[in-house]
Order: structure tokens, then sequence, then C-alpha cells
């Protein structure tokens, strides 16, 4: 069986994860297939939605942990090419059918996603938090999410799907036999549109999307150093261990006290008053 599945209906899309053995999880081999399920849906002048989604329990459990201990570095690797769906330079639209567990990067998938249906009791969890040393910081905030359940978002804290849909992160939340069902029903409505309204739809509600400021992305990304490196591949040795972990902190204990803060990055770039 191919580990990304795609079938057609008309104009729409199916493109499938299919590696329920291990909760689609996101090794090389799945991220190179989607990679190209992904550049032909953004080839084909035939195919106007897609429809994403996942085989067994899980949508997808974001990334592969055996994968990246064995390599010994996390995050993805490379040598794998990117898609237009990763990069946000896909201009079709996607449903995302959350069939099971989305968590890590499975939650990264669902929210770049412009509608979202998923199965009642779905379990989602932004999990930065657990293997880096910044939390998913962005993630609540993107989704105009209210602050305090943005910050506990970020702190890798669980959701079902029936919550998400209250905080209107989800469009739908369905029986498992109504999920494709009730994706290909969302696809055949935006085909009744125009094309034109629905590309330059799609385009207009994507720019009003919230946005992290630069300036807060430059002291998040001094934020994901401070602290002992050490720690991501023990967080993930722990989790293929099925033990807890034994975290280290700081390499210098001194460092917890030398936290960068906005006016430390405002210092950098020359902007205090």
């Amino acid at each position: 069986m191919p580990i990304v599945e795609t079938e057609t209906h008309g104009a729409v899309q199916v493109i499938r994860m299919n590696r329920p053995e291990r909760l689609n999880a996101l090794g090389n081999e799945l991220r190179a297939a989607l990679a190209v399920a992904w550049n032909e849906f953004a080839g084909r002048d035939d195919l106007e939605v897609a429809i994403f989604t996942g085989t067994g329990r899980a949508f997808c459990a974001g990334e592969d942990m055996k994968e990246s201990l064995g390599r010994g570095a996390p995050g993805l690797d490379p040598s794998v090419r990117g898609d237009p769906f990763s990069r946000g330079a896909l201009d079709k639209p996607v449903i995302c059918a959350i069939n099971g567990y989305a968590m890590g990067g499975g939650f990264q998938l669902v929210e770049k996603c412009d509608l979202r249906v998923a199965v009642r009791g779905a379990i989602f969890e932004m999990s930065e938090a657990k293997r880096w040393l910044l939390g998913g910081y962005q993630h609540g905030h993107v989704a105009a999410i209210p602050h305090a359940v943005a910050t506990e978002m970020a702190f890798a804290f669980r959701f079902d799907a029936e919550r998400l849909y209250e905080l209107g992160f989800l469009n739908r939340v369905v029986d498992p036999d109504d999920l494709l069902p009730a994706s290909l029903a969302m696809a055949n409505h935006l085909l009744t549109l125009p094309p034109a309204s629905r590309e330059n739809t799609l385009a207009m509600m994507r720019a009003m999307r919230p946005a992290v400021s630069p300036e807060l992305e430059r002291l998040a990304e001094r934020l994901k150093d401070h602290g002992a490196r050490s720690d991501l591949m023990e967080s993930r040795a722990a989790f293929a261990e099925k033990r807890q972990p034994h975290f280290k902190g700081w390499d210098d204990p001194a460092d917890r006290l030398r936290r960068p803060t906005l006016e430390s990055i405002r210092a950098e770039a020359g902007e205090v008053r």
C-alpha cells in the first residue's frame, strides 16, 4: 500500500496519509510522498479543491521521534524537498478532514488548511513545549484564540475536537462515518462558486489571518536557543523509551537569568529610545 493515497472526486482530490502503524508520523518517506502529492495537485488544472486526511486512529502524530533519534538531530531532514502546501504557496483551497489525533507537526498541518472538519473526540496538541526550548507561541495567536487559551495551547495542553469547535478553530465536528461526506459537501459547495470568486476570496481570507510581528519573531529566535540543547534529544529519547525525561535546563545555571527580552532585541536592532 502506498504511504500516501490519492483519489479524485471530480475536481476534488483526496490526499490521505497512510502510515497507520506509526500514527502517520512525519518520517522522511511520508514527507517525500506528500511533496509529490501536493505538487501534483498544484500542477493539475482539473483539480480545484483538496481534502487532506489520514488513515487509522490518527490524522498525524507529528515528528517521527524514532527517526529523529536515529539521525541524531530533531526536526526536518534537509534532504526532503518542500511542497507548495507546506510553504503556504498553494493557491487552491484545502479542507482538513481530521480522523483522529493531530499532535505537534500534525497540528501544524491542520492549521495550514483553510477549512477543518474533525471527528468527535479527536485529540489535538501543539507539542513544541515538550520537544523544543520554546512552546508553540504563535498558534493560538494565528487562530485568533483568546490569550489565556492560546497560552494553554502554547504549553502543550491537550484539546478535544468539541472544545476547538466551540473556540472557532474547527468548522464542523461529525461522526466518523460522516467525515469524508461532510468534507466533500464543503468541497462541492466551493465548486459552485465562480472560479475567480473562489480564488480571490481565498487569497483575501489568507491575507487577513493574524501574524506574529517581526519583532516578536526575532525574540522567538533568541528564545529557541536559550537553554541546554541536549534537552531536545532527551525529550525524544524519553518519549521513545516510554520513561520520564531527565532535563538539564541550562548548561550554565546563570543563563537562566540571561533570558532574551524585547528590550534586548530592540537594543540589538538599535531601536532603544
